[in-house]
């Protein structure tokens, strides 16, 4: 990947690399802030990210989609951190509190409304084009995952955002975890030779009523287990592909309820790599990574990534909260210091699956 200036022609990392890419934009130069270059020719022409409360940069932020996630996590999360103001929301359904609310994208941006940037929390199919809009609106995008329905869309995307000068983020939050941290650590140098995905749960617990989870471009069971892929992805020390997979569809549905997944190393290892998702676990869902390596150590990664076991100890025990309070914590870095942050490699993972995979009939889900 090549770095340089904003004026500069620049070529992404291939969005198929197993590394995460990373999407670098140029740093300011004027003298003492490197921030005056985000926002040139976005929002009427201000000069400055943000505006200066207390002598430090106050983020104007709008939440896109009031779903699940963002009602949960997005909106407690960027409301409560300092370097943000929620200055609107974009909901159809509803609003929040007494932000500021629109129906529509459009009229987001017909209002002129002062904006540095905008999280998509609505589903995947529709992201691009709010995405792509967003961009020529001035906006920087942190993306909730998956970013895009396609790993093209994603290409085209970052092409955009690169020629109008806006940061993007790709927030997968299960990599936000200490516990995945120290995971990727411990593993760095060692040799896996047994990788086990579980990834299981209701998907009339979690996902009622999401009609859009069924239909093309909605992802199956892998809306969640794109989760465990952004943790493998980042914990392993070789990279991993996918070999084969079996993907069962209900007759009356058209992505997968469940999916048994093989990988293999491209470096010749020779090594047990496998996942299994399944929407149809009824109680508590099991979010599990279990890891044996020929140095000996085993690690267990649990509750979706928050808690680590250590050779059957437990080392580290977090939350899903301290994930999201990661993501817009390191959002904010990014917008300061002028730097995308893209990680392509759990999306190309389950591109992969839909690709190699077999599909079997399952029976109709009611």
């Amino acid at each position: 990947m090549r770095k340089g200036s904003t004026g500069s022609t620049r070529r992404h990392a291939p969005l198929t690399d197993w590394t995460r890419c990373f999407v670098e934009t140029a740093r300011a130069t004027q003298s003492g802030s490197n921030l005056a270059f985000l926002n040139s020719g976005a929002n009427d022409g201000d000069e400055k990210l943000g505006h200066l409360e207390g002598g430090f940069v106050t983020i104007q932020i709008c939440v896109v989609g009031l779903g699940k996630i963002a009602q949960d996590q997005h909106l407690p999360v960027a409301a409560k951190n300092a370097d943000f103001n929620l200055a609107a929301v974009v909901s159809s359904r509803g609003s929040y509190g007494n932000v500021k609310t629109f129906k529509t994208f459009s009229e987001l941006v017909a209002s002129g409304i002062k904006l540095d940037a905008v999280t998509l929390c609505m589903p995947p199919k529709p992201r691009f084009d709010i995405a792509h809009r967003a961009i020529d609106a001035g906006f920087h995008l942190l993306l909730e995952r998956p970013p895009t329905s396609t790993i093209g869309e994603l290409e085209a995307l970052l092409a955009h955002a690169a020629a109008h000068k806006r940061i993007v983020f790709t927030a997968w939050h299960s990599q936000h975890n200490a516990a995945v941290d120290e995971a990727k650590r411990l593993l760095a140098g060692l040799t896996v030779r047994r990788l086990h995905v579980s990834w299981k749960e209701d998907v009339r617990y979690w996902h009622p009523g999401q009609e859009w989870i069924w239909e093309p471009g909605g992802f199956g069971v892998f809306d969640p287990g794109i989760n465990a892929f952004s943790i493998i992805s980042k914990i392993m020390p070789v990279p991993i592909l996918v070999a084969d997979a079996l993907l069962m569809i209900p007759s009356n549905k058209a992505t997968p309820i469940a999916a048994s997944i093989r990988f293999k190393s491209p470096i010749g290892i020779d090594a047990d790599l496998t996942a299994e998702l399944d929407w149809q676990q009824t109680g508590e869902p099991s979010w599990d990574i279990d890891v044996e390596t020929n140095e000996g150590t085993t690690l267990q990664l649990s509750n979706g990534g928050t808690q680590l076991r250590v050779n059957g100890e437990v080392t580290l025990a977090g939350s899903s909260s301290q994930e999201y309070e990661g993501i817009y914590a390191h959002f904010a870095e990014l917008l300061k210091s002028g730097k995308s942050d893209v990680d392509s490699t759990p999306l190309q993972l389950v591109s992969d699956c839909f690709m190699l995979g077999r599909r079997v009939d399952a029976d109709p889900f009611v």
